[in-house]
């Protein structure tokens, strides 16, 4: 497996005109090795050549899986780790650069000469990342199985007078009982006016009787992240709440449809955004219509106008039209989609349509 990955990274820098590349992002050496090492503030890198072993070139302080697919060159705190990198480098080719590598290790690799160049190439990387094989598959479905069900627990969490933190401070307990690790991301639970602001951070506001309730939630299984929303009301919904949550359902529902290879992700976004537009809230759908998703919740490759690349098969993204009408309240319905080799399969299946809760 992470030989296949090796290979395609390395055909990737090929195309690049590349024979070399310093991959410093954790996940990134995780997807390419098996290790996973969070190094805080020491450095981390993994030296990709056209044909040797990867290296991975570690502080002692760590310990790589002894099925680690790759070499290990140790060092300790008072050891200089950018003269193993220099060594590990050929300094007569261009050295392609993880976005992901400080420039407090950069610059210093770039005065010593430890390349004859030095470019962004963490785009070799993040295309394999973004076409997920059989193994990822089975993680992104498990992951999202598990969301559907924390879900369901979610909202029995609410009732009058609970907090928007007092209900976000139970969803971990909940997720790992379901045997995730953990969230993906820092939940977002948004009650009543709230729910208007797309990144809202879970505060001390009470629940009201009518008032919207948005959970916005995932985690992590396998290492692999979840992402997903639901947009409830407790109690009775307006007949503005009604045709508002329909239209977003409309919209998330027309651009799961169109999803299949070859189709570009520019036509996706426009087939959720005309519907919201022409329903005359077109101005309150302040955000792209997704994002890629994987061993990290956000992974490079949008889902917006100005991205009119074609879908591949086995990618995987988020479908999450909103509507955000400030001072009122907002409604934003999320499902990640697997695109496979004739059409899509939609991860999640919690019922997208308005639900009274409480």
């Amino acid at each position: 497996m992470y030989e296949q990955r090796i290979k395609t990274v390395r055909r990737n820098l090929a195309n690049r005109g590349l024979e070399q590349m310093l991959v410093c992002d954790p996940r990134s050496i995780h997807y390419l090795t098996g290790a996973f090492i969070e190094p805080g503030e020491r450095f981390l890198g993994l030296i990709v050549g056209s044909d040797a072993r990867p290296t991975l070139v570690l502080n002692a302080l760590f310990a790589a899986p002894a099925d680690a697919a790759c070499t290990v060159r140790s060092f300790t705190d008072t050891d200089d780790p950018l003269a193993i990198v220099e060594g590990l480098c050929d300094a007569d080719k261009p050295l392609g650069c993880d976005k992901n590598l400080p420039a407090r290790f950069l610059l210093p690799l770039m005065e010593r000469g430890a390349a004859s160049g030095f470019v962004l190439a963490s785009d070799a990387v993040d295309d394999a990342r973004a076409i997920k094989d059989d193994t990822e598959r089975e993680l992104m479905r498990a992951a999202s199985a598990a969301n559907d069900a924390a879900m369901d627990r979610f909202r029995r969490l609410v009732h009058e007078g609970v907090t928007e933190a007092d209900v976000a401070g139970q969803l971990e307990a909940i997720y790992r009982e379901l045997g995730a690790q953990g969230h993906s991301f820092t939940p977002i639970v948004s009650f009543g006016a709230n729910a208007a602001d797309p990144h809202h951070e879970p505060d001390d506001t009470p629940l009201a009787s009518g008032d919207v309730v948005l959970f916005d939630v995932g985690c992590r299984k396998g290492e692999y992240c979840s992402d997903m929303t639901r947009t409830f009301v407790f109690g009775e919904p307006s007949e503005k709440l009604r045709e508002v949550h329909d239209t977003v359902r409309r919209a998330n529902e027309a651009a799961r449809k169109l999803v299949a290879p070859g189709v570009r992700f520019c036509d996706i976004d426009a087939a959720a955004r005309s519907i919201i537009e022409e329903a005359g809230y077109g101005s309150y759908f302040t955000h792209r219509l997704g994002h890629q998703i994987g061993l990290d919740v956000h992974e490079p490759g949008d889902v917006s106008a100005a991205h009119d690349a074609p879908v591949q098969a086995g990618m995987v993204f988020s479908i999450e039209p909103g509507i955000y009408l400030p001072g009122e309240f907002g409604v934003r319905i999320e499902d990640l989609v697997l695109v496979t080799e004739d059409g899509c399969e939609v991860l999640n299946s919690y019922p997208r349509e308005l639900v009274s809760i409480g």
